[in-house]
């Protein structure tokens, strides 16, 4: 039998924004309850390239499927004429152990599921009333994350920082063909929105502690590797409530387990982001609140497996 190969196209076409966030929103949820198995994840760097690679698997228990993905990072590429982001995803079955699909998506579900979790946390913790956004990074998963983030509370603007004004002005250039209000920002500036959310494969933080203000939320979805690092230990230091998608990959390779070494939070200061998700968050109006999210393979387990049974309708 020949394993069916799914590509990006056709991924594109079976696939909802609806489905991404509800799936990653339960994956989420049974990840804080204990209902899934995640080993570490395997990672690898490219110095040379400017590249990582990522190996990630999970499962749901009671799940039919589980899945085992490779998702690539080579940040230098886009002067090759190429994507930053690759990958694969190979779902099997959790009752026979045999392969069902291979979903050659270029790393299209990785993006989607982060930007789901990215979105879904950000609200959950953010003011009701918290209207301005602020990205750090001008590539795909800011992209995301500012529309994604819409689809769920009104933004009134978007703060877009970049490295060069260039890249910040294409972004924004994207960001207003989907009706969003974005212009470009000074470091300050961004850091001091309503909500902030960091994007960046940076190995330094992206932002001053002192210039986010009382009341603000903050999302971190870079530092996934020990040597990355996006929110400074300062603002965990402020932080009246911090979030984890995983927390002992956090703890080993996140911008929460940056500042535990430092010395500015305990290692047991987080709670879980799923937990949050549950139901309504209980913050004061002016706290500062911090999210850290990894990558959890549970969350690739439950996209693709949803997003396989499109496929085969």
């Amino acid at each position: 039998m020949t394993l069916p190969v799914f590509d990006q196209t056709a991924i594109e076409k079976a696939v909802t924004t609806q489905l991404v966030l509800d799936s990653v929103r339960d994956a989420l949820i049974a990840h804080a309850e204990g209902r899934t198995s995640v080993p570490p994840p395997l990672h690898m760097g490219f110095p040379e390239a400017d590249g990582d690679c990522h190996v990630k698997a999970g499962w749901i228990t009671g799940a039919t499927n589980f899945t085992v993905k490779i998702a690539t990072g080579f940040y230098g590429n886009p002067t090759l004429g190429i994507p930053s982001n690759h990958g694969l995803v190979c779902v099997v079955s959790a009752r026979t152990g045999q392969m069902r699909a291979l979903l050659d998506d270029r790393g299209l579900l990785t993006a989607w599921r982060t930007a789901a979790a990215g979105a879904l946390i950000t609200h959950a913790m953010a003011r009701p009333d918290a209207t301005t956004l602020a990205v750090f990074g001008t590539g795909e998963q800011a992209r995301l994350q500012a529309t994604w983030l819409a689809e769920l509370r009104p933004i009134s603007t978007v703060l877009v920082h970049g490295r060069t004004l260039r890249k910040a002005n294409a972004l924004c250039e994207r960001l207003h063909a989907r009706g969003l209000d974005a212009r470009p920002a000074v470091t300050q500036d961004a850091a001091a929105a309503d909500i902030v959310i960091t994007t960046t494969p940076a190995t330094s933080p992206v932002l001053n502690a002192g210039h986010v203000r009382e009341g603000a939320h903050v999302t971190g979805i870079g530092a996934d590797m020990p040597h990355k690092n996006e929110i400074p230990p300062a603002l965990f230091q402020r932080a009246r409530l911090i979030a984890t998608d995983d927390h002992a990959q956090c703890l080993d390779h996140g911008d929460f387990g940056h500042a535990v070494r430092a010395g500015a939070t305990t290692h047991n200061s987080d709670i879980s982001a799923g937990e949050l998700l549950k139901g309504a968050v209980d913050r004061p109006a002016a706290a500062i609140t911090v999210a850290d999210l990894t990558g959890v393979g549970a969350l690739d387990a439950a996209l693709a497996s949803a997003v396989l049974d499109q496929l085969l309708r």
